[in-house]
């Protein structure tokens, strides 16, 4: 059979579920399309043209190198085809987007032919998904004085690219969709589950409100009511997009609501509106400008206050609020772009300045950021090949700089990675900076949607700026089903290619690797100056600054080794008082996280800065605990500040690991993993010299807030509870209900118990070591009451815990260990009141594989609290997933239920907690 009959068998089993055909991006199927085009008594001809022209995925795919070609033969005249003229065939390389369509063009271009050659020139004047192979061989041309080659670069110099777009619409009518009331997390919009199908953007697309058919139909008929109208989705009392970093989620708002990208490229979207009463979270807003949509912050909900000015509380103490405006689902707006102010009929409501900063607004020209990217670099080039000044066509970036005004840490690691600024030029927060990225992290349940964008943006190389970068395995760990075998070596093979460090070698040569990408990427940044992005909400360094980003984003930083944002604002934390021996680090964190609530009134002063965090003592797995759960406090980024010698020790054991990764055949042609150890050793000895000590503010610094942790006030074991059956809707699901242990009286039942994912280190694993001895020395034996499910983050650790003896202690208490030789190959259904020792990787954190049972209560050292993440409700009860330590999970197993404090202080007696202690240095400069 041949492979286009393959095709429409596939096409068929789609129509039964609803589904067009998939966009083509083999070359074989599209070489097999083209010969049937070119016969023109063939049977499937009308057919092929249609999937030739309408079908085909732009960019570097295979496909698209075979599209090109032929639309090349088409210009040239030597095939011909009456249904694609030469002009059309033009047309339809505007659209594809860099890489093989760019080669074409500048064939042409550069021909002998002068009448096609202006033909192509003047499409090229409108591309800007050039790189310096594009750029080298246009230069060249105009070097040796051809006519097309000087006015392409005139052009590009003029940024006509851009200039020459249509301005955005100064009314954009919009009719509201709240898609639910409090935080909504990228689980609603794309839910983990259907992490396979992301690639796959109209299967994908099904899952959107987690495969509620009902809400689906209620959007649909709202579009069918308000045609002329734009959707807005909305999480009303909440925050837009918590969790994760998910251009699968935004890609899912965009298909349902948002405008086509092109007639010619299947099931892309682009502009999505949606709005939050407390905005759009960090990461996800970002994600919402690559697409070029906007985000609104409403504000429709106000917190009220007494005469005096204090806050009104109820007799829970939550805060009253009072709804200013309203945004029930059907309510018609009118977004105002010249005057930045939403409208309803001739009211303002409210002021959406930041939702259209001079930047954002060029990204909605330009139909998403990337264009603006590239359109710089391509200006910047024709510029200095024409050997004139740059000139000023794109909003200037903000620059803030306050004589006098010291830096805090992220704006010292801004100035000093910052590209472009006028040197000795000082930037403070506000400020809107081009940065270079050190180390980038892509996961494999979004890495084939980066792997798509590299594609579609045409690029096929690292940035050689880049200093290291990672592929995961670790959001498939658990279950090698399927889809993983269809899906991740395939991902593995084309970032390999790339120039990535990946868990999986294509070659075999060495082990599959499932380790969690944060861990990976806290052990490569071997510089306390460096700035990560990872495709991952936990991306949370604890030596320099990392930022969760969409797969876009990952993929834009992949190729130009370049991110741009505004340099956020800061707050500082710091700890008075001493912690009590019984209590765990963990602990620590969720007290951060109460105690900053109540001292702000319950305004979140984390939300969207940096948590510049001085733990000073604590090595980089250990700070990582605290640095990793800011995503939960909704913070952009954190940054820990540390001693030089506790820095020093974590880039040593950095060094280790790496060193291991090498060993085991890890590293590439370019020797990048070497590369991270060379660049460590150059840190530890500036560091030891005094040349360039650990990465500290300045005295003198500005804050937005500043925050004292009182660790006499942590007097019991802390918990982060979803509030599942809280009144209003709007508080349960958050990560702001932080309780003591006492708050449940050792009566709340405990279905089953989950150690792992980014959140647990290699100490968590001896706690869990130590606890099962202590059992079994207290009470003769250790028996389970519930599940113990137990996923190591690291096989690094896994083989430490192995040289240490701690590994035959939890084997010695396990009912199930992992095999490598033998990965699961179905998803867990039901669970024994036995410890399981899994697999290293996600696991239950993740929920896209195995979940715990629907409607179990779960205590997990995890940070996924959210509805449906780790466990399901069932029509009976309501699943909950409650965050806490190591120790209080390991108890609440043994126990089946929440242990009380006195047993609790019994269990860990003699144990070897994760202690800390505030830095007796003032950690400034």
């Amino acid at each position: 059979m041949s492979i286009y009959k393959d095709y429409l068998n596939q096409i068929e089993n789609r129509k039964k579920l609803g589904l067009h055909p998939q966009p083509i991006d083999s070359a074989d199927l599209l070489s097999e399309i083209v010969s049937q085009i070119k016969d023109i008594d063939h049977a499937y001809r009308t057919e092929s043209l249609d999937f030739f022209i309408y079908n085909v995925l732009p960019g570097t795919t295979s496909a698209a190198g075979v599209k090109a070609k032929f639309l090349k033969e088409i210009i040239l005249g030597k095939s011909l085809v009456k249904e694609i003229t030469a002009s059309f065939a033009f047309e339809q390389l505007s659209h594809m987007k860099g890489g093989p369509s760019i080669e074409v063009l500048l064939d042409i271009a550069l021909g002998n032919d002068a009448a096609i050659a202006s033909q192509a020139g003047t499409v090229l004047k409108t591309q800007v998904f050039l790189y310096e192979a594009d750029m080298n061989r246009l230069e060249n041309a105009f070097k040796e004085g051809n006519t097309t080659a000087i006015n392409i670069i005139e052009s590009y110099a003029k940024a006509e690219f851009f200039t020459k777009l249509p301005e955005i619409d100064e009314e954009i009518e919009i009719v509201t969709f709240v898609a639910g009331i409090g935080d909504i997390s990228t689980d609603l919009l794309s839910p983990g589950g259907d992490a396979h199908s992301r690639s796959d953007r109209e299967l994908h697309g099904q899952c959107l409100f987690e495969h509620n058919k009902a809400q689906q139909n209620q959007l649909i008929a709202l579009q069918k009511q308000h045609p002329s109208k734009r959707v807005m989705l909305i999480a009303d009392k909440g925050t837009m997009g918590v969790g994760s970093s998910r251009m699968s989620g935004v890609n899912n708002v965009a298909l349902w609501t948002g405008i086509k990208a092109s007639p010619y490229v299947p099931y892309i979207n682009i502009a999505p509106i949606i709005a939050g009463t407390n905005g759009i979270s960090p990461i996800f807003l970002t994600t919402v400008g690559v697409t070029g949509g906007i985000g609104i912050d409403l504000k429709n909900w106000i917190k009220q206050k007494d005469e005096a000015g204090n806050i009104v509380r109820d007799e829970n103490e939550d805060v009253v609020l009072k709804e200013a405006y309203s945004v029930a689902t059907g309510t018609v707006l009118t977004v105002n772009t010249k005057e930045k102010k939403l409208y309803s009929g001739d009211t303002v409501l409210t002021d959406i300045s930041e939702a259209l900063t001079p930047q954002k607004v060029e990204f909605i020209r330009a139909g998403g950021s990337y264009a603006i990217v590239f359109g710089k670099k391509l200006q910047a080039f024709a510029a200095k090949a024409l050997d004139i000044d740059l000139v000023s066509v794109y909003a200037n970036s903000k620059e803030i700089s306050i004589d006098g005004q010291g830096l805090t840490a992220v704006e010292k690691l801004f100035n000093k990675n910052a590209v472009g600024i006028a040197p000795g030029k000082t930037l403070h927060a506000g400020s809107y900076v081009r940065v270079q990225v050190n180390i980038i992290g892509s996961q494999d349940t979004t890495g084939l949607m980066t792997s798509q964008e590299l594609e579609m943006m045409a690029a096929t190389v690292i940035s050689p700026i880049v200093d290291g970068a990672y592929q995961s395995g670790c959001h498939t760990a658990s279950v090698w089903d399927d889809k993983s075998k269809a899906n991740i070596p395939r991902l593995m093979k084309f970032m390999n290619d790339f120039g990535l460090i990946t868990a999986r070698d294509p070659k075999h040569i060495y082990k599959p690797m499932t380790d969690v990408i944060h861990k990976v990427l806290n052990d490569l940044t071997v510089d306390d100056w460096a700035i990560i992005i990872g495709g991952d909400s936990h991306t949370r360094m604890s030596k320099g600054v990392a930022f969760g980003a969409d797969s876009g984003t990952v993929a834009l930083a992949l190729a130009t080794g370049e991110a741009s944002m505004p340099i956020p604002e800061s707050v500082k934390v710091t700890f008075k008082g001493k912690m009590e021996n019984y209590m765990d680090f963990r602990d620590v964190v969720h007290a951060t996280q109460s105690q900053m609530l109540k001292n702000f009134g319950g305004d979140n002063v984390f939300q969207g800065r940096i948590i510049e965090v001085h733990l000073g003592t604590l090595t980089a797995d250990e700070a990582f605990t605290f640095t990793d759960w800011t995503a939960e406090m909704k913070a952009k980024a954190s940054i820990c500040i540390s001693e030089d010698g506790t820095l020093i020790e974590s880039l040593e054991i950095a060094k280790g690991r790496i060193q291991i990764m090498i060993e085991k055949g890890m590293d590439n042609q370019k020797q990048v993993l070497q590369g991270l150890i060379d660049i460590a050793n150059r840190r530890i000895a500036e560091i030891k010299s005094g040349e360039k000590p650990a990465l500290t503010p300045d005295a003198n610094a500005k804050y937005a807030a500043e925050v004292v942790i009182d660790l006499d006030l942590v007097e019991e074991p802390m918990i982060a509870d979803p509030d599942v059956n809280n009144d209003d809707v709007s508080k349960r699901y958050t990560h702001d209900t932080i309780r003591p242990l006492s708050f449940y009286g050792g009566t709340k039942k405990v279905d089953l118990g989950f150690i792992g994912s980014c959140m647990v280190h290699k100490g968590d694993m001896k706690i869990l070591a130590q606890m099962l001895k202590n059992v079994e020395a207290q009470q003769g034996k250790v028996e389970f009451k519930a599940p113990l499910v137990v996923a190591p983050p690291t096989y690094n650790i896994v083989d430490e815990l192995k040289a240490e003896g701690d590994w035959d202690v939890l084997v010695k208490y396990a009912g199930f260990e992992f095999d490598d030789n033998a990965p699961k190959d179905a998803a867990r259904t039901g669970y024994k009141n036995i410890l399981y020792l899994e697999r290293p990787g996600c696991n239950l954190c993740m929920g896209n594989q195995e979940k715990a049972a629907a409607g179990d209560t779960v205590m997990a050292t995890s940070t996924r609290l959210f509805q449906g993440r780790v466990v399901k409700d069932s029509e009976e009860k309501k699943g909950e997933s409650l965050l806490s330590s190591t120790p209080v999970v390991v108890l609440s197993t043994i126990l089946g239920r929440i242990p009380t404090m006195e047993e609790y202080k019994t269990a860990v007696r003699g144990i070897n907690l994760t202690k800390f202690a505030p830095s007796l240095k003032q950690l400034v400069k």
